[in-house]
This record gives structure tokens, sequence and C-alpha cells, in this order.
């Protein structure tokens, strides 16, 4: 193709002015830097997006079904024989929660009580969070607490005390209470040693206190009702699949949530988050390739004879316009192919290597900044590349090309 060869030779060939050899290497340069810092925050986005979410699903079973109206219900009523038949369902366990006074010495907390049943630990991915003890729950017939981390905090919490157990609280349901003169007599109280500390996530480290189902049952005083199935999909079927499977049996007086809906507010902030990320840099990255548009200015000024020449020979304007659209395309590519190759050169030294800390790395999950890159945000940041560069590009091409025609023919 004439156009292309013309085009590629302008790019690579030395120019008659010195400043568009620069400017034309500012061009490419200032495209290749907007994109490999897009790619690379992007990536850094994806990294704790996928961090947090990754937490969250440490304590989150993959399905959650829970009553519409009320706060618990009876297991038979929401079909548990049927659900764990399901092809689909790996496990299902039950879920008991109520809220509760802690005490622990002479320091107090308000927290909330989840009782589990035994496959709970293994059906999430708790046991990987552990920060101090052994997660334990039940050991013959001794039951066990695991703790959230700030709750151990915040009562000084030591593992290996033998003397003091933790006091759990817990408010009656029933009205008998009401005519004692003793605020006592309105709680349910059990002592409880702690066998470890987790830490997941301050939404579940400041909240939750882990127990076994049948010692919750009897604080509580639910013989049977629960406030949740916690359900385990197996692999190779997913999330929505089994969600569907399930709402089938429950029906229209249970909610069944994937991961992403019990989050969902927290997924679309995050999916917004990185919408609004792209817009930004986006929007710097189209300011850079603004260049293009004074790099194809000044090289058609400058080849402004050899367009006279290209017309004395017979060639018609669109041709003129093609060669310079494609000058302007070429040097939007080398830059946009160049950031790529760079900014996923340097995630994946970040990925494997982390070379980048982070301040008070200790006081954190991990040391160093996370990265995760995702073929579509390349896809993407490639396009928007293409786009901008191509929209510049003709512009130029049309609007700068036309006038100095227009010039050259009327000499």
């Amino acid at each position: 193709m004439l156009a292309l060869q013309i085009a590629r030779r302008y790019l690579i060939a030395k120019k008659s002015h010195q400043a568009i050899n620069i400017i034309s290497m500012v061009s490419l340069i200032g495209v290749m830097v907007g994109t490999m810092g897009l790619i690379i925050v992007l990536s850094v986005f994806n990294g704790f997006g996928n961090l947090v979410l990754e937490l969250y699903n440490s304590f989150d079973p993959d399905i959650k079904v829970t009553p519409v109206y009320g706060k618990t219900f009876d297991p038979d009523s929401a079909g548990i024989g049927r659900i764990e038949k399901l092809k689909s369902v790996a496990s299902v366990n039950l879920s008991l929660e109520e809220h509760a006074l802690l005490r622990y010495r002479d320091r107090q907390y308000i927290a909330t009580i989840k009782g589990v049943s035994d496959g709970y630990l293994e059906s999430v991915g708790i046991e990987d969070k552990i920060l101090d003890g052994q997660p334990v729950l039940q050991q013959g017939d001794t039951n066990f607490a695991i703790v959230g981390g700030q709750i151990a905090y915040s009562l000084a919490l030591h593992l290996d005390d033998p003397l003091h157990a933790i006091g759990v609280y817990i408010p009656k349901h029933d009205g008998n209470y009401q005519s004692s003169l003793d605020p006592s007599e309105a709680f349910t109280g059990r002592n409880i040693y702690a066998s470890s500390v987790f830490g997941i996530q301050q939404d579940f480290d400041s909240k939750y206190v882990l127990v076994p189902l049948r010692w919750a049952r009897e604080i509580i005083g639910r013989e049977k009702n629960v406030t949740s199935l916690d359900i385990k999909v197996k692999e190779g079927v997913t999330m929505e699949q089994a969600a569907a499977e399930i709402k089938a049996v429950t029906g229209n007086q249970f909610e069944v949530k994937d991961r992403f809906q019990q989050h969902e507010f927290l997924y679309k902030i995050i999916g917004s988050e990185k919408l609004a990320v792209f817009m930004i840099l986006g929007f710097i990255l189209l300011i850079a390739t603004f260049n293009i548009v004074g790099t194809l200015t000044m090289l058609i000024i400058e080849k402004k004879r050899d367009i006279g020449i290209l017309l004395s020979m017979g060639a018609d304007i669109t041709l003129v316009k093609r060669i310079f659209l494609i000058e302007g395309l070429l040097i939007s590519l080398s830059g946009a192919v160049a950031g790529l190759v760079l900014g996923g050169l340097i995630c994946y030294l970040q990925m494997h290597f982390g070379i980048i800390k982070l301040e008070n790395a200790e006081s954190f999950l991990i040391d160093s900044y996370p990265v995760q890159m995702e073929v579509m945000d390349f896809v993407y940041v490639f396009i928007t590349v293409f786009a901008i560069g191509a929209a510049a590009s003709w512009y130029t091409a049309t609007a700068i090309v036309k006038k100095q025609v227009s010039e050259t023919m009327s000499l």
C-alpha cells in the first residue's frame, strides 16, 4: 500500500528540521507513558479490589439463604434436605447469630455471636486468616470461641489464660425478666474460652465471635431455628446456576444471595471507582495524544513540496490525507504497544518481586502494592488509545492537508 509505505518512511526518516524529530519522539513517548500509566494504575486497582473481595470471601459462604421476613427460621421450612441433595451443592452449614455483651476480666465489648455447624470452617477460608492460636470450635465436650482480631485487642484477650474465660451475655427472648428488679435477670450468661484469633477485615474483626452452633443455641434459646443457611458450591458449578436451583427449592419466602449479592454495594463501588479512574486517566491520555496534532501539522508543512510532487504525478487529495492519517496512527499505535509492553512488564515484576513496598507494611496483610493484570484492561486501553489517536490524526489530516493542498494548487 503506497500510503502506508510513504507514512512509514516519514515516521522513521530524518526530517530536515530537527525540531520535528524531537516533537515526533515526544508525541510517541507521551502516548507510551500515558498508556503505561493507565495499565499500571488499573492493575494496581484490580489488585486492591481483588484483595478486598478475597478478604470478604474468606468469611462469607458461596451462597447464603435468609428469610424474607423475620430473623430466624426452621431449616426444614427452607427445604434443607432437598438443598443438600442438589448436584450443585457441596455442603450446607447452619448459622445462628445474636448480639451479645462480652466480658473479659475488667473489659467489656458488644459483639455478634455467630454459632456455626461443624463444616463451616472448612467451607470458607477463615482457617488461613488465623493470627494466633488454633482454629478449634469443639474438642470433645469442650466448646471454644474464635474471636475477631479487633475484639481480642479491645478485650486485651490472652489465649493462654486458663483462669479467665470470656463471659457472654445475651438478652432473653421471653418476657419473664420484666417483673424482676435485677437487671442481670434480663440476660443469659455463659463462659467460653477462646482457641484462636482471626484477622480478615475490620467489618468482621470488630464484629464477630465464632462459637459452636449447639453452644449458641443453648445461650440464645433457639432449639432448632437458625438465621441463615451457608452453602458451599461444588467445583465447576457457577454460583448463579447453584443459586437458581436453590431458589427453586426455597421459594419466595427466602432470599438466596451469592457472593456478589451479599455485598452488592461493595462490588458496585469497586466497579464505579475503577470506571472513574479509567475515565480520569483516559482524559490525561487524551491531552497527551494532542501532541500528535502538532506533530502532524509541522510534518505536513515540512512536506509541502512532497505534497505538490504527488499531486503533479496524478495523486488525489484522498491519498495525501491517507498518508498523514496513517502517519498519526503509526505514532499512536507505536506508543500504545510500547506502553502496553512496558506497563505489563512493570506489573509482572511487581507481582512476582514486590518491588514497590507499602508504607507501614507491618500494619497490613500485605507488604507491597498488590497487582492483578486483566486481559480486558489491555484491550480497553488499546481501543481507547487507538480511538483517540485516530480522531486526532483524522482531524489533522483532513483540515491541515486540505489547507496545504489549496495553497499548493493556488501557486
